[in-house]
């Protein structure tokens, strides 16, 4: 399959030369001139008549290279037998075909080269080209074709000249063709102030290294199979042959060794008089030689060991594994700049992600500090009321001094024997006003505390739409951070102010349960004035009671010392008023107060009771 490869693409450039009109299309008759040709140069035999058996049912109009590709491959390449024939014709008839068409160099300028070094060059071309047509070599392998031929030419590769050359978007994206390349090398940058005779022998030396598949040449001493005497020759070494001549005009073989896994090359000490001396073992034979210094038997014996490598491996070519590596790499370079443009992409759309995230931060913080503003309005309407209920307990606890104030007076008054009776009466009034306010009292705590109990209704209201908030910030932060995960170390700093915003969410339900906490303080401390007020009213009721019942005559008058001081006067300090009781303590409480008063209206009447009130 390589060889017919490499046969295509010299059989491409015959075929377009004789496209003269340049419509793809080739006519028969030179189709069977072609043909003829190639039969005779690839060594087989020709039937004339194949050809017009092959179009017949075509009309008598010229031929594409798509239709003719099956005539090619089955008449002409799949008689090829490898070995049979000598490729450079080949490539000679093809070069004479399309350089008369395509190669006109101006013959006036003295950086030309010779018509050999321009086929040899060619052929180069072909060798290091893209397998697919039309045929075109990229950058690097130009560079490394010239990067060779300077390096035989024992000249340092100076890339400075050709910088505008290699920097052409065409030449980067689609490479040059042959005719561009050899207008390059005509055009003497690479080959200035070079005699060119160096430059024909330079590239026959790469011609014959990456085309003849020539791993090294050289003269070496080698030790005879028979006479054992020391003989210089050219040696050439292939990657499956090693064969010497008597020259290095090549032209009279002494022998070849074939290479194998079997082969291997060794060192050896110096002796017979000769020095650098190595060996090449095969089954049947030891081949001893010697090269000129240790810098050629080290180049010798790595060169034979890479040739018996390379058949090891089944390839045939050297530099075809190294062009197949080069092409790897560029491909593998390709890639890396495929997946670089996208990731650059990709961080470019992260980054605009990025700053939507943070407009969205940037209004949630907005929405924070108008809830904050919020907050503090109701913060400091909710002390304006605390302040205002603490007010009017304040008066209340004045209003009860001057009542204890005025029942010390009463008392005082009691004391008389001629007015008791009247004073009795007197009492009883200011009893029933006590009993009043003592009732009014209970009805303005009862309401208070059903107004506590709806600003704690909206507090825990509040504190579950913050409950939400932070659960909803709490699920944002989680999938915040399953996309963070697989982004890289910049989006450390949005999960940080995400973070933030979560820690100062936590902050503000604190707050709000602090808030609930004191407002639940609030009610009972509510509650326990509820209760105080319910216990005064039992009071009053039950000193009514002793009130009402009437002095009969005969009776013994109390004395002060056994009826006033069984009537106590509840005390804002008295510790059984602060006691917590339960629910149903409560309602007990509740049960007998509506008792107590419903047997003093019995006792009375009710309309001595309206009268009296």
């Amino acid at each position: 399959m390589e060889l017919r490869a490499e046969l295509l693409k010299s059989i491409w450039y015959g075929f377009t030369a004789l496209d003269l009109e340049k419509s793809g299309k080739v006519s028969k008759s030179q189709l069977k001139v072609l043909s003829h040709n190639l039969c005779t140069v690839l060594a087989i035999p020709h039937d004339p008549v194949a050809l017009e058996e092959h179009f017949r049912d075509d009309d008598d109009g010229p031929v594409s290279s798509q239709g003719y590709m099956p005539y090619l491959n089955k008449y002409i390449l799949d008689k090829v037998v490898e070995g049979t024939f000598e490729k450079e014709n080949v490539d000679e008839l093809c070069w004479t075909l399309t350089a008369k068409k395509n190669y006109q160099p101006d013959r006036s300028s003295g950086t030309v080269l010779p018509e050999t070094d321009a086929f040899r060059l060619w052929c180069l071309f072909n060798f290091l080209s893209e397998d697919k047509y039309p045929l075109v070599m990229v950058a690097d392998e130009v560079e490394y074709l010239l990067k060779k031929i300077c390096a035989s030419m024992s000249i340092e590769f100076n890339c400075v000249d050709l910088d505008d050359f290699f920097s052409q978007e065409a030449v980067q994206l689609s490479g040059i063709t042959v005719w561009v390349f050899l207008e390059l090398m005509n055009s003497g940058k690479i080959t200035r102030g070079v005699d060119k005779a160096i430059v024909s022998m330079a590239i026959e030396e790469v011609y014959r290294e990456i085309v003849g598949d020539v791993l090294k040449e050289g003269y070496v001493w080698k030790k005879g199979q028979l006479r054992r005497n020391w003989k210089e020759r050219w040696f050439t070494l292939r990657p499956s042959v090693l064969s010497y001549y008597t020259g290095e005009d090549r032209k009279d073989c002494q022998g070849s060794i074939a290479l194998d896994e079997n082969c291997c090359v060794e060192v050896l000490p110096d002796r017979d008089g000769k020095r650098c001396m190595f060996c090449l073992k095969t089954i049947t034979k030891t081949y001893e030689m010697s090269a000129s210094d240790t810098k050629q038997r080290q180049e010798w014996t790595t060169a034979i060991q890479t040739a018996i490598r390379l058949h090891v491996e089944g390839k045939k070519s050297l530099h075809k594994d190294l062009k197949q590596k080069r092409r790897d790499q560029r491909e593998l370079r390709e890639q890396r700049r495929q997946s670089k443009e996208e990731e650059l992409l990709r961080l470019r759309a992260l980054q605009e992600e990025r700053e939507k995230k943070l407009a969205e931060l940037e209004s949630l913080k907005e929405a924070q500090k108008q809830a904050q503003d919020l907050q503090q309005e109701e913060e400091l309407r909710r002390r304006q009321q605390h302040e205002q209920l603490q007010r009017a307990l304040e008066v209340q606890l004045k209003e009860a001094e001057e009542a204890r104030v005025s029942m010390q007076a009463e008392m005082a008054l009691k004391e008389e024997e001629a007015e008791r009776q009247k004073r009795r009466i007197q009492e009883l009034e200011e009893m029933q006003k006590r009993l009043e306010e003592a009732l009014q009292q209970e009805i303005k705590a009862r309401l208070d505390e059903e107004a506590f109990r709806y600003a704690q209704a909206g507090l825990l209201a509040e504190e579950e739409e913050k409950m939400k908030a932070l659960m909803s910030l709490q699920e944002e932060q989680e999938e915040y951070i399953l996309k963070t995960q697989r982004e890289k170390q910049e989006l450390k700093q949005e999960m940080e102010a995400k973070s933030r915003s979560l820690e100062e969410a936590q902050r503000q339900l604190e707050e709000v349960r602090a808030n609930r906490h004191r407002v639940e303080q609030d009610v009972v401390a509510a509650q326990r004035k509820r209760r105080q007020a319910s216990t005064n009213v039992k009071h009053w009721n039950v000193q009514m009671n002793r009130l009402m019942r009437p002095i009969g005559p005969g009776e013994k008058r109390p004395s002060l010392g056994s009826s006033f001081p069984t009537f106590p006067i509840p005390s804002q300090r008295d510790p059984g008023l602060r006691l917590r009781r339960s629910a149903s303590d409560e309602q007990d409480d509740e049960g007998k107060e509506n008792v107590d008063n419903s047997s003093i209206l019995t006792e009375w009447g009710y309309d001595d009771y309206v009268t009296r009130g």
